[in-house]
């Protein structure tokens, strides 16, 4: 009897002090690999875990390497570190696993995924996430990260994985029903990058306020606002006030004139900007602030570009350990969460639509609210959308469905469909021009029959 209660307790132990194993693909994305890590060596819940780098590229892969390593070691931590670029290798005994791949040259198709497609005259405003370039942009990136899914689920299917790479909203669905078991949710930064605004419109601490919101990846808006200590509806002065703050200087900085149209007639505030929103909607482009777009583009692609080759001379010259700091991104407060059964409310990620959004198909990768627990996230309802806004969410799912369609069927007619249903295409001949351009440059990276 004492043998199998010694037994008994010796297996909880193991259970208790099991390492965690965090891989983090697309590591050698510098900004990305060094933030993640440094989320993970700030973790006090994650000491004693493992953390895998993995990437395709070798050259940056080892300089992120290198600098976490030295971290780690600087600061005596118990974390154990490997790098590789075989992602079988990675993923064995992975239990969480952090996504944020693109294809490259990232820059340089973003590019022409915007310029061939206005060439023909569309009216796409970013070409990221939807119009013509979201299409080719999925067309790219989902393939190989379904090839990532199918290592997880072969190799370690009960893995929890995060994923930051766009066009997220396309990439969850096509997961979902590829891999419909795997523990799967997509994180973006939108909803809780803005949130900070609200406080500054109301004139009240962000501790004093109560909200959901939730749509579709940027392509949400704030569903509800209150005043904690009021107990009060914050909405009307929000609406009171945020036309204003918007348009002055202590508002945004880039493209704003299209969520100002969106609060003005629909009644509620989009949580990103022109430039993303925009990209769902036919007549995006007349109210858009597209000036403000392609400075924001501009601004991001050299901030992203001069970063990179900052930090590469940084760890050149031995100073690596140094950029190992937290990000501010949520997987692994997330992470921490499951880990530890915390219960706690995570404002916005994107799961699947169980009847969390209600008035739109169920067969769709929503942004909500969600519950962590031991066993994940677990989406919080949000029940009816507004139904002016339910309306253009009900266009986009039908273009989405199409889109993951089309690469999971790997078919050129569904892909075309896709494109002719998007909101922003006014003339089906051009769009037959377009695509067939769009098909030739992209030819080294897209697989349709």
């Amino acid at each position: 009897m004492n043998i199998i209660l010694n037994l008994i307790r010796k297996s909880e132990i193991d259970i208790l002090t099991k390492k965690e194993k965090i891989v983090i693909i697309g590591a050698g994305s510098l900004q990305f690999g060094l933030g993640s890590v440094g989320s993970v060596i700030n973790s006090e819940v994650l000491q004693g875990s493992a953390i895998s780098l993995h990437d395709i590229n070798q050259t940056n892969l080892d300089l992120v390497t290198l600098s976490c390593k030295e971290a780690i070691e600087q600061k005596n931590l118990d974390l154990d570190l490997e790098s590789t670029i075989d992602r079988k290798k990675a993923l064995k005994n992975a239990t969480f696993i952090i996504n944020s791949i693109e294809v490259s040259p990232r820059f340089e198709l973003w590019e022409r995924d915007y310029e061939i497609p206005r060439k023909y005259g569309n009216t796409q405003i970013m070409g990221e996430n939807g119009g013509p370039g979201g299409l080719f942009h999925s067309l790219r990136v989902i393939p190989p990260i379904l090839e990532i899914c199918d290592d997880i689920n072969k190799i370690c299917p009960d893995a929890h994985v995060i994923n930051y790479s766009n066009p997220m909203s396309r990439i969850c669905l096509a997961v979902k029903r590829k891999f419909p078991s795997l523990n799967f949710v997509g994180l973006c930064h939108e909803f809780p990058g803005f949130v900070r605004h609200y406080s500054k419109i109301l004139n009240t601490p962000l501790s004093n306020l109560e909200m959901r919101a939730g749509g579709l990846n940027h392509f949400g808006v704030l569903l509800s606002i209150r005043y904690i200590d009021k107990n009060k509806d914050a909405y009307p002065d929000l609406r009171k006030n945020a036309l204003k703050y918007l348009s002055g200087a202590i508002g945004y900085p880039y493209d704003v004139d299209l969520i100002k149209y969106i609060l003005e007639k629909f009644g509620y505030i989009p949580y990103t900007q022109d430039s993303h929103y925009g990209e769902y909607i036919s007549w995006g482009w007349e109210k858009a602030n597209f000036e403000g777009a392609r400075d924001f583009y501009n601004k991001y692609k050299d901030l992203t570009l001069s970063t990179g080759r900052r930090i590469q001379k940084l760890i050149k010259r031995g100073k690596g350990a140094k950029l190992v700091k937290p990000d501010f991104e949520r997987a692994i407060p997330i992470i921490e969460g499951i880990k530890t059964d915390s219960n706690h409310e995570e404002a916005s990620v994107n799961l699947p639509n169980d009847d969390v959004i209600t008035n739109i198909p169920r067969d769709l990768v929503v942004e909500c609210p969600a519950i962590v627990t031991k066993n994940g996230l677990k989406a919080i309802t949000l029940g009816d959308y507004p139904k002016g806004l339910a309306a253009l969410l009900r266009n986009q799912a039908s273009v989405q469905d199409l889109v993951v369609e089309s690469i999971l069927k790997k078919s050129k007619e569904i892909a075309f469909q896709a494109l002719l249903m998007d909101p922003t295409i006014e003339n089906a001949s051009k769009a037959e021009e377009m695509f067939e351009e769009m098909l030739k440059v992209n030819q080294d990276y897209i697989d349709l029959q």
